[in-house]
């Protein structure tokens, strides 16, 4: 396992920009995961307390000399001062990488945006290196008229030794097989991430639930938004649930999120009920009850519910009784479905848009059927499952970027 990775751009976070952030979340993730850390660039400034920086002005793009030597190889002039600056990177590049054991080098092997750079990294012959492509030179129109044949330029179109070969898609990593002549199972594909939690504000608690829970692991997230009251009907939702995770094996979990209701003094014996039904069904990993993640117990406040809303599949609503039901009109604002009980109220609000059962004449495994073949080929949800369980940051890192690190 290596102990230190390094990570070189032309520039580090905070700077604004796509491979600027991606370096962010890959830092940060794996310094989660126990790694140190170093990024070196040309600019920046420190964004995690953890990650290490290494700030060297003539490793950017925008340093005097390194503008100076462009100027002069966009016309195609390969001059002395070039030379000296190579020299003088690769000074630099040593000390900036010492007792690193991998070099993560964002877009130096195959963009001209700092020649001098590319060719100071490629005489560090014995250093392992993962070459992370998000751009080509010499397939893009716009730096073709910068580009020229011959040293320094042909290193952005050749394969390089002690190099592993990463692109964001499957189409670039197409273009860079052809491009340095090696075969397309040769380059890995690492698309960049979502960070759920910033993408929606997540509060405290969400945070803290997704962390308890692992909720973005799951396939369907139903949510029952209900106080635990045995008018909620929360029992029928737990046998629903188990008739879901039989019928297709997919990991459906669901999430009550109130608290026993505080007006009835059997709603206590009612929680004691449902967790002993939850226990016979074997939903211990699958039916969340938040109520009793913390002590005191926990509440969920408004921010946090909102959360849930865009969080979840679909929303659950079994009751045997209600008055008017305030989570149909949420949901619908949330664009969530709606599976309800065929109360009077809900007919109203959710009129031909939600999907109705009957709780008392319907069996489980009948509305479980229900909710399986609404979102069966449901490409809305498939999506959002794909999306939340592949695409984020951490799961990118741990599944896809360590098993590189540790073959490096």
């Amino acid at each position: 396992m290596p102990n230190r990775i390094a990570i070189l751009h032309y520039a580090g976070p905070p700077i604004v920009g796509g491979v600027e952030s991606t370096i962010a979340h890959h830092a940060h993730e794996l310094a989660n995961l126990g790694y140190s850390v170093r990024v070196i660039s040309g600019f920046g400034e420190t964004f995690d307390e953890r990650v290490e920086i290494h700030i060297d002005p003539i490793f950017g793009s925008r340093d005097p000399q390194v503008l100076a030597a462009k100027s002069e190889l966009d016309g195609g002039v390969v001059s002395n001062a070039f030379h000296g600056l190579v020299e003088l990177q690769e000074a630099a590049l040593k000390r900036a990488l010492e007792n690193c054991d991998v070099c993560i080098v964002h877009n130096v092997h195959t963009l001209n945006k700092n020649l001098a750079l590319t060719a100071a990294l490629h005489r560090l012959h014995q250093l392992h290196v993962i070459a992370w492509c998000h751009d080509l030179a010499w397939t893009n129109s716009q730096y073709l008229p910068e580009l020229h044949d011959g040293y320094p330029w042909n290193l952005l179109r050749q394969a390089w030794a002690n190099t592993r070969y990463v692109t964001v898609s499957e189409s670039r990593r197409i273009d860079l097989a052809q491009l340095i002549n090696i075969t397309p199972d040769d380059i890995s594909v690492i698309p960049p991430g979502i960070d759920p939690a910033t993408f929606f504000q997540w509060t405290a608690t969400t945070c803290m639930m997704e962390e308890k829970l692992q909720l973005l692991n799951a396939d369907i997230l139903l949510l029952v938004p209900a106080r635990l009251t045995r008018r909620k009907n929360v029992e029928l939702a737990l046998r629903v649930l188990y008739e879901l995770r039989k019928q297709n094996g997919k990991d459906y979990r669901l999430i009550i999120s109130g608290p026993p209701g505080p007006h009835n003094p059997t709603n206590p014996g009612y929680l004691g009920d449902l967790l002993e039904l939850r226990n016979a069904l074997g939903l211990q990993s699958a039916a969340h009850f938040l109520y009793e993640l913390s002590e005191p117990p926990l509440v969920p406040d408004d921010a946090t519910m909102a959360n849930l809303f865009q969080l979840c599949d679909a929303l659950f609503f079994p009751s045997l009784q209600e008055g008017f039901g305030i989570p149909i009109l949420e949901a619908g604002l949330a664009g969530l479905p709606i599976f309800c009980s065929n109360l009077p109220p809900f007919h109203e609000t959710g009129q031909e848009d939600v999907v109705f059962f009957d709780p008392i004449a319907h069996t489980a495994e009948e509305i479980a059927l229900m909710i399986r073949t609404y979102f069966t080929g449901n490409p809305r949800q498939r999506m959002k499952a794909r999306v939340r369980q592949n695409y984020r940051w951490d799961a990118l890192v741990r599944t896809r970027i360590v098993p590189l690190l540790e073959g490096s």
